[in-house]
């Protein structure tokens, strides 16, 4: 398998330091000029804003950086954040060189009527070269900068520093997408870095009536109850020899809370990830819960959900992910360790779920870094999921299909928890059909 280029630039061992105020006569030890938390807004190109906390220290007229190791952000850039970062600029573009972009503020993160809350200390950018991050981990920059509003103007943010450490790194990338909708029984295609190949195939499936309907159940009564419950979606993926090596099964019925059209957080739908066993046999491998989050003023719906990897001769399972995706445009599901990642240690230690570790330490011990991601498309949309998966978690063909067979779970679940009120597409709805039959 060909992967993608694919660079993780890390930001950590953010402090804030700020001369002391002198005394007055006659007062006894000077007072720091900031009483209040400080965080920073840290942008990198066009990739979204990260705000994080600012520690405040004390300036002893030292230079000592802080080494707490503890990572602040992280971005995430593929093979066209690279060539347009490392793009020449024109007249109509602004790229080129790329450069991180920190804000610092004195107050707590938020905002009142659209205006941020906190108070500006003032900015700092820094420019980073990435060329050749792809190849080998580097360290951009570290130390100690000044961030002070028009500097020699304004007391005291004009003496006001900011630390932090900039670290690019190699994080190279296997690249599938479902050349259809997961429903319609679509190939995934493996995208390389020059060309895309067919590596898997999905099938679609739902338990016959006959597995659904309870004996003595009416065709009419059995149809109102399945108009109340969506339940039996399978997604099996085989290889290109027709081998099955991977399955999403709905193991719980998304069904509305009661007095409602809606599927609840207290009353997720599940699927079990599962993997072959032999003999035909299947075990689980993770499981997969989601729900319809209700929006707030003014917001749409979304889709929320929690991830759990089920350790094999464990008691107990692991979280990896809990978070939400719009309903309404979609977005991604994101396993994301960065953060379980000292900024001090570069690379990402191999060990996948299966095949190419010990799967008794994943994800404790060792195991750090980014896992996967798939982009979907919102609810009514025709949605061709694109999965991410880092390659020190994939050794094998059936570590890639596992999570092929998640991001189509999760595709599906966009549809699961779509309002009651509303009717599912014809691919989601044969079984319903059948039944008024």
């Amino acid at each position: 398998m060909d992967p993608c280029p694919f660079v993780r630039v890390l930001v950590g061992n953010l402090a804030l330091r700020m001369p002391v105020a002198p005394p007055a006569a006659g007062a006894g030890a000077g007072v720091h000029p900031s009483t209040s938390p400080c965080y920073c807004k840290i942008r990198l190109g066009k990739m979204p804003v990260q705000s994080v906390p600012a520690p405040l220290v004390v300036s002893d007229g030292g230079e000592q950086t802080p080494a707490s190791g503890a990572l602040a952000a992280a971005f995430h850039l593929s093979k066209a954040d690279l060539a347009w970062f490392n793009g020449k600029p024109s007249l109509f573009s602004s790229r080129g060189e790329a450069s991180l972009k920190v804000s610092v503020y004195a107050g707590r993160k938020g905002s009142t009527c659209g205006v941020s809350s906190g108070r500006l200390l003032g900015k700092a950018t820094i420019p980073l070269d990435l060329k050749g991050a792809e190849a080998k981990p580097a360290v951009l920059h570290s130390g100690w900068i000044s961030i002070g509003k028009r500097a020699g103007k304004v007391c005291p943010a004009a003496a006001t520093e900011l630390s932090l450490t900039i670290r690019a790194e190699p994080d190279p990338r296997f690249v599938f997408e479902f050349d259809g909708e997961p429903e319609c029984s679509p190939q995934v295609l493996q995208v390389g870095s020059s060309m895309k190949q067919p590596m898997f195939t999905c099938k679609f499936g739902c338990r016959s009536n006959s597995d659904l309907r309870r004996p003595g159940m009416q065709p009419e009564r059995d149809a109102a109850s399945s108009a109340k419950e969506r339940k039996g979606w399978s997604v099996t993926v085989h290889d290109l020899k027709g081998s099955p090596v991977a399955m999403a099964s709905m193991v719980t019925p998304f069904v509305p809370s009661p007095g409602t059209d809606r599927v609840s957080r207290s009353n997720p739908g599940a699927w079990l990830i599962l993997r072959p066993a032999g003999d035909g046999a299947w075990e689980p491998w993770a499981r997969l819960e989601c729900w319809r989050e209700r929006g707030g003023a003014g917001a749409s719906d979304s889709l929320g959900y929690h991830f759990d990897l089920l350790v094999p001769g464990a008691d107990h399972a692991v979280a990896l992910a809990d978070s939400s995706i719009p309903s309404s445009k979609g977005g991604k599901f994101a396993i994301d360790l960065t953060a379980a990642q000292p900024l001090s240690r570069g690379g990402t230690p191999g060990c996948s779920p299966r095949g190419s570790g010990d799967l008794s330490n994943w994800p404790l011990g060792n195991y750090r870094g980014f896992v996967m991601s798939a982009a979907v498309q919102g609810e009514g949309r025709c949605s061709k999921p694109t999965v991410e998966v880092g390659v020190a978690h994939v050794g094998c063909a059936e570590d890639a299909a596992a999570f092929v067979a998640l991001a189509a779970a999760v595709d599906l679940s966009m549809d699961a928890c779509r309002l009651f009120s509303h009717r599912l597409r014809k691919e989601l709805s044969h079984l319903r059909a059948d039944l008024l039959r």
